[in-house]
């Protein structure tokens, strides 16, 4: 009994240790599958014009590099298999060996039993004692006897049943094997044919150069002036923010004056100390509620959720690889999101919107402010909230501008951190939820 309870502990280790293993590549693999189809439906309507243009090649990109993951976690999944299907195998083994001595023991007793098979010969056994203590103790035995019996059928029961519990799952494993197989070759053919039209792309895109680089210098250009206009903005927040602070201290400094200039006249002698140095405000600081908001705020990094319901990062935070133009680099303050046509943007945490701008050329910005970090969303067409307003988690700010074939948006977000009257960037990947 104590060793089919060691059996069935080991077996239940290995079977939730496999499950948690299984269950975690399971839910990348749908995760994969999501994204793959997202973009793949973003292609497909970037693909309905007849220009082509930069954002196909990176969507593409984006295709190949989530199927390629999705083919290491098949691999992941195989190789889990295998071992599972190894270890099933091992373990029916020693169930078949551990149910061939439970019968041959139970053969034994039968044999035994045979021998004492009537009632007559029981008693004969136990009147042959030779003391009613042998007596007492014989009838004991043949009681045990029979209990053992009942006891090795149980067990010889049990083990069949983990045998069989087993065999069928050892089945739905193999079942699975194929199936992620089949699912294996599918991929690699899709990865084959997203790579040869990634190349017609490229090379159509390549007899355009000149006419891209021109592009990517006017697409620089308002790079620069949208970075100058949310910087701008910034610095005049914190510029309104240390011109109140200053106001306070100075009419708290005219009132402390005045309080003492009426002591002085009503003839009291008593004076009040000069505010020390450490007394006086900051040149930048954060009210209590705001300083909470940056707090919750900092504390969900990697947590926030996108700033659009649907899409994928086409571009990255920091320095980029120009898809078609070798040597050729462009810098990201934020990251680019590739969506559905005039998407709905929404807030990544709760706060303030503290400036909507209108860019020419660019569309409309909104910032809100969480604290002492800033969220920012770009190339929006209509703004649907203004200065001042409080906002939730996922509040719509506005909608997006449809890219120049007009077949889908992109999203341009951006974090920053407000710090010793200084603003920062940051990467944006490290904050949304992955």
């Amino acid at each position: 009994m104590n060793k089919l309870v060691v059996i069935l502990f080991v077996l239940g280790s290995f079977s939730a240790f496999g499950q948690k293993g299984s269950d975690r590549l399971k839910n990348e693999q749908k995760k994969l599958e999501r994204q793959i189809a997202t973009t793949k439906s973003l292609f497909e309507a970037s693909k309905q014009k007849t220009d082509l243009s930069l954002e196909e090649v990176r969507l593409i990109d984006q295709q190949v590099r989530f199927r390629e993951q999705l083919l290491a976690n098949i691999d992941n999944q195989i190789k889990a298999a295998e071992l599972k299907i190894k270890q099933k195998k091992q373990r029916i083994e020693e169930l078949e060996n551990e149910i061939d001595k439970l019968k041959q023991q139970y053969a034994d007793l039968l044999l035994y039993a045979y021998k004492l098979r009537s009632k007559y010969g029981k008693m004969m056994y136990i009147f042959s004692a030779k003391s009613i203590e042998e007596a007492m103790k014989r009838r004991l035995y043949l009681e045990k006897l029979a209990e053992i019996q009942q006891k090795q059928l149980h067990l010889i029961r049990q083990n069949m049943e983990l045998m069989e519990a087993e065999i069928t799952e050892l089945e739905t494993v193999l079942e699975q094997q194929l199936e992620l197989a089949e699912l294996k070759r599918i991929e690699r053919a899709e990865i084959v044919a997203a790579k040869k039209e990634k190349e017609r792309i490229y090379l159509e895109l390549k007899a355009k150069e000149q006419e891209i680089l021109a592009e990517l210098r006017e697409q620089e250009q308002k790079n620069i002036v949208l970075q100058q206009q949310i910087q701008a903005e910034i610095q005049r927040e914190i510029k309104a923010e240390q011109a109140r602070i200053e106001k306070a201290r100075k009419e708290a400094e005219a009132k402390r004056k005045a309080e003492e200039a009426k002591r002085k006249a009503a003839g009291d002698i008593a004076t009040v100390e000069p505010r020390k140095k450490d007394d006086v405000p900051a040149p930048f600081m954060d009210t209590k509620e705001s300083i909470l908001a940056g707090n919750n705020f900092l504390v969900n990094k990697g947590r926030l959720p996108w700033p659009v319901e649907k899409g994928t990062i086409t571009v990255n935070y920091g320095k980029n690889a120009h898809p078609t133009l070798p040597g050729v680099f462009t810098q990201n303050n934020g990251i680019d999101i590739s969506t559905p046509k005039n998407a709905v943007v929404r807030a990544v945490f709760d706060g303030e919107v503290t400036s909507v701008i209108n860019i020419p050329g660019a569309g409309k910005v909104v910032i809100v402010k969480h604290g002492n970090y800033r969220s920012v969303y770009s190339n929006l067409q209509d703004a649907y909230v203004t200065k001042g307003a409080k906002v939730k988690t996922k509040t719509p700010v506005g909608s997006l501008l449809p890219t120049k074939d007009g077949k889908i948006s992109v999203a341009h977000f951006e974090i920053h951190e407000v710090k010793d009257g200084q603003v920062n960037q940051l990467n944006p990947n490290l904050w949304i939820a992955k």
